[in-house]
């Protein structure tokens, strides 16, 4: 609840900024604040997108959608992230531009639209700065984005406005992109290890395997396949090998142990002795048939 929250926030202060920093780029004729306007309202579409899949990933488990709408969030994440990195690419290309082609500006005008950007985008940052989903990662790096974007413009506009250097906006702007664009790669690498389900980084298979191992009763255990639905809950299915009556105790036994590994949900298959590879692998089967 608290993460949807954040993320409203974020999507409040940033579209109604974008719409003043509009009319803010035709007073003062800057071209660089009426471009950054539009990269905002994109911002502001692309959190509204993420406010509604982050609540739609709070819905419960259905006929549909079997392990629950979690993975929503990350779809959100994805958006965002995909967004950002268009729009840090566009930034850097436009940056590039200005260089060759330096745009006047009104300074002082530019000096007041800073320090109003730096303080509304720093609420927004701080507002999304907590949370573990993905979802909110993305918009947190938006929101931080848009904060090192303003302090550029801030620091920008005060060393035109004394110099008359006007590239030094557009150097700076460049500076900034490229540690969002690595960040945002960064968080895209991750969302995309969650879609191939990759295993978690805060699993470790060979010490689960260890630790099962040490329970009393447990023979074996093998086809330890562990994965990620939002990188938060991490989910395990396993065969374990054992010749004990009491297999519902055992199960618990191990249950309680993956929790301690991070695993907050396991499917245990059971067997007295340890199964065939074509037995566990419908992939060989096929093949066989072939």
């Amino acid at each position: 609840m608290k993460t949807e929250k954040n993320i409203l926030v974020a999507f409040i202060l940033n579209l109604g900024f974008s719409v003043f920093e509009f009319f803010g780029g035709l007073f003062t004729g800057s071209v660089a604040i009426l471009s950054d306007s539009v990269h905002d309202m994109g911002d502001a579409a692309s959190i509204g997108i993420s406010y509604f899949l982050e609540k739609k990933s709070k819905k419960k488990a259905d006929k549909t959608h079997t392990y629950g709408y979690i993975r929503y969030s990350v779809l959100g994440g994805l958006i965002t992230t995909v967004i950002l990195i268009v729009g840090s690419i566009l930034v850097i290309i436009g940056a590039i531009k200005r260089i060759m082609n330096p745009v006047k500006i009104n300074y002082s005008g530019m000096i007041l639209l800073g320090i109003i950007g730096v303080i509304l985008n720093f609420i927004a940052a701080f507002e999304t700065k907590d949370g573990d989903s993905l979802n909110q990662k993305s918009v947190n790096l938006h929101m931080l984005e848009d904060v090192l974007g303003w302090i550029v413009v801030l620091l920008g506009a005060i060393l035109m406005n004394f110099t008359d250097i006007r590239i030094i906006d557009p150097i700076l702007s460049i500076c900034v992109s490229t540690f969002i664009l690595i960040n945002t790669l960064k968080n895209l690498k991750e969302i995309t290890d969650l879609f191939l389900e990759k295993t978690p980084k805060n699993v470790d298979i060979e010490k689960i395997k260890k630790d099962i191992l040490k329970i009393k009763g447990i023979d074996d255990v093998h086809h330890i396949h562990v994965w990620s639905i939002d990188g938060i809950n991490n989910y395990a299915t396993m065969h374990i090998v054992s010749k004990e009556k009491d297999i519902e105790s055992i199960k618990k036994k191990i249950r309680k142990t993956l929790e301690e590994d991070n695993i907050c949900h396991a499917i245990l298959e059971t067997e007295p002795e340890v199964c065939s590879e074509k037995e566990c692998h419908p992939k060989l089967k096929h093949e066989e048939k072939d």
